[in-house]
């Protein structure tokens, strides 16, 4: 009499549902808004320090879902998120909300001209959009502009163009987690 052993349980490359699973609503209309308010929020657990070092954070994942997710938020979003983050960064009351706006203008009209996208490109586009954003920042808060000033910020600014493709990883990781199935239907 010869054993017969079950064959392994195969997982299957994208997930374990079948056909009757659908994305749960709640994660697919939160997570990006969620994991945004959360990077605004992370700057706060870090040490003060002479010259800023610490990356913005909230505007890199906010940046990072728009580059990455074009359509999925809608271009007035940089106003009730912008606000958020002028809450909690300690910039002046709607620096955020004029210069996230701007970022979502812009994109928009760049994604407009130039529909083709790639792994460079969206670098480039993000790392050109953080630096405008820190320098603008630092205009918005009413800091006088020196040659100072604008190396002292150099760190800062490196560090977020470097740490952007990171934020890529991880907004790609949680950009699955969204669209994950989860539930069976009826």
């Amino acid at each position: 009499m010869i054993d017969r052993l079950d064959p392994p349980v195969q997982r299957r490359a994208y997930g374990s549902g079948g056909i009757n699973r659908v994305t749960s609503p709640w994660r697919a209309n939160s997570v990006h808004y969620i994991s945004i308010m959360i990077g605004s929020l992370l700057p706060l657990y870090a040490l003060a320090d002479v010259m800023p070092i610490l990356p913005p954070l909230g505007f890199l994942i906010f940046l990072g879902w728009r580059v990455m997710r074009p359509g999925l938020m809608p271009l007035w979003v940089g106003v009730p998120l912008g606000a958020f983050d002028d809450l909690f960064s300690g910039q002046p009351f709607g620096s955020a909300i004029l210069l996230w706006s701007l970022t979502m203008i812009v994109l928009e009209l760049i994604e407009t001209r130039f529909p083709w996208r790639g792994f460079w490109q969206d670098w480039f586009t993000a790392g050109l959009a953080i630096v405008l954003y820190i320098i603008a920042a630092m205009v918005v808060s009413g800091a006088t502009i020196q040659l100072t000033v604008l190396f002292a910020i150099l760190p800062q600014i490196a560090l977020s163009v470097l740490i952007y493709p990171l934020v890529a990883r991880l907004i790609a990781w949680l950009d699955r987690f969204r669209l994950s199935r989860s539930r069976r239907i009826g």
